[in-house]
C-alpha cells in the first residue's frame, strides 16, 4: 500500500473524532463525506447548521453520521468561554473577549480538542496558518517536555518515505529548538511505524567547517542523542547523527568516505534542516524534481493534535490530513 493508503486504513481502525473547522467550504464538506463514507474517522463540521446540512445533503453525504455544530449557538459556548478565560486571563483576556472568541470556528474547534470533546482539529482551507496556529499555541500548548512547536512533511514516492523538518514554522531555530524539532520528528516517525534514523543537516560534515551555524547543528545533534533514549514511553531504536551534509546522510558510498564512523551509514530517513529557509526550499525541490508526494505541514510538539491545511488544498488533501491527525491522537 502507498503511504496514504496505509494511514487511511490505520485511521479507520481507530475511529477518532476529528473536527473540520470550515463548514462553509465545499472542499471541506466533500472531505467530510469521504471520511464518513470510508469510515476513516467520526466527523464534526463547524458552521451554520442548516446551511451545512443542506450542502452536505446536496453532496449525497450521510448527514445522520456527521455532526454539525454552530459555535454561535452551541450549548457548550459558555463552558468553552470560561475555559478560554481561565487559560488567558493572566495575559489580559476578559470573559467578554473570551465569549466573543469562542464564536470563531478555529477557537471553538481548538477548545473542543482541549476539553476532550474531539480528538483532533483540521483547518486552514480558508484561514491563514497564523490563524490556525495561534489558538493552538494559546490553548493546547506544547506537550510535556517540549517548548517548541514545529512542523514536518512526509515525503513519499512509492515505498520510499522520508520526514523533513522544520519546513513550515520555526524560522531560525536555536540549538535547543533544533533538538526539540528532532525529538518531535522522531516521535512522529514512530507514531507512523517508521524507525527514525535522524540526520541533523548542515553544509558541513563532522567539523569540515568551523562556522557558528555548523557548530550549532553539531551541538543540537549531541543534545538530541541524550534525549532520544527517553522518548516518553515510545519503543524502538532511534539513531541520530550530525552535523552532516545531505549526501553524507543519504548516500552510503559518500558516508563511507566523509564520515565512516557515522551510525547512520548514509541511510537517514529523517532530515532536520538548520533553518526554515533551507527546509522549505528543499522539500519543494524534492517534491517537484523528484516526483515525491508531500504530506504536510503536520504540526508536532503539541499536547493534542491540530493541523493546518494549504489554502490551495483539494478534498483528498483534507482527507489525508484528517487521517494523519487521527493517528497523532493515539
Amino acid at each position: 500500500m502507498s503511504f496514504l493508503e496505509k494511514i487511511l486504513y490505520q485511521a479507520s481502525q481507530r475511529q477518532k473524532t476529528i473536527v473540520l473547522a470550515e463548514g462553509s467550504d465545499k472542499r471541506v464538506l466533500e472531505a467530510a463525506k469521504i471520511l464518513t463514507d470510508k469510515r476513516i474517522a467520526r466527523i464534526i463540521v463547524l458552521g451554520e447548521t442548516d446551511q451545512v446540512y443542506r450542502d452536505l445533503k446536496a453532496l449525497g453525504a450521510k448527514t445522520d453520521e456527521i455532526r454539525v455544530i454552530d459555535p454561535k449557538t452551541s450549548e457548550h459556548r459558555q463552558r468553552y468561554a470560561q475555559c478560554l478565560y481561565e487559560i488567558r486571563k493572566s495575559k489580559g483576556l476578559t470573559l467578554e473577549d473570551a465569549e466573543r472568541l469562542v464564536e470563531d470556528n478555529i477557537y471553538f474547534g481548538t477548545l473542543m480538542v482541549k476539553n476532550g470533546d474531539a480528538d483532533g482539529l483540521v483547518g486552514g482551507a480558508i484561514h491563514a496558518s497564523a490563524d490556525m496556529i495561534r489558538p493552538a499555541l494559546q490553548i493546547i500548548r506544547p506537550a510535556e517536555g517540549f517548548k517548541t512547536i514545529s512542523s514536518v512533511f512526509f515525503m513519499c514516492r512509492g515505498e520510499e518515505i522520508y520526514l523533513f523538518a522544520d519546513c513550515g514554522l520555526v524560522e531560525y531555530p536555536t540549538t535547543a529548538q533544533l533538538s526539540d524539532i528532532a525529538v518531535s520528528t522522531a516521535i512522529t516517525a514512530m507514531q507512523f511505524g517508521i524507525e527514525p534514523k535522524i540526520a541533523m543537516l548542515s553544509y558541513s560534515t563532522k567539523g569540515s567547517a568551523k562556522s557558528e551555524g555548523a557548530m550549532k547543528v553539531a551541538m543540537a545533534a549531541e543534545r538530541t542523542r541524550e534525549k532520544v533514549g527517553h522518548l516518553f514511553g515510545y519503543g524502538g531504536k532511534v539513531v541520530v547523527d550530525g552535523e552532516l551534509q545531505f549526501d553524507a546522510a543519504f548516500v552510503p558510498e559518500v558516508a563511507a568516505l566523509k564520515c565512516p564512523d557515522s551510525p547512520l551509514k548514509g541511510r537517514a530517513n529523517v532530515f532536520i534542516f538548520p533553518n526554515l529557509e533551507a527546509g522549505n526550499i528543499c522539500y519543494k525541490a524534492v517534491q517537484r524534481l523528484g516526483n515525491f508526494e508531500a504530506y504536510g505541514p503536520i504540526l508536532q510538539g503539541l499536547a493534542r493534535p491540530v493541523n493546518d491545511l494549504s489554502r490551495g488544498c483539494v478534498p483528498e488533501d483534507i482527507v489525508g490530513t484528517a487521517a494523519i491527525t487521527a493517528l497523532q491522537a493515539q
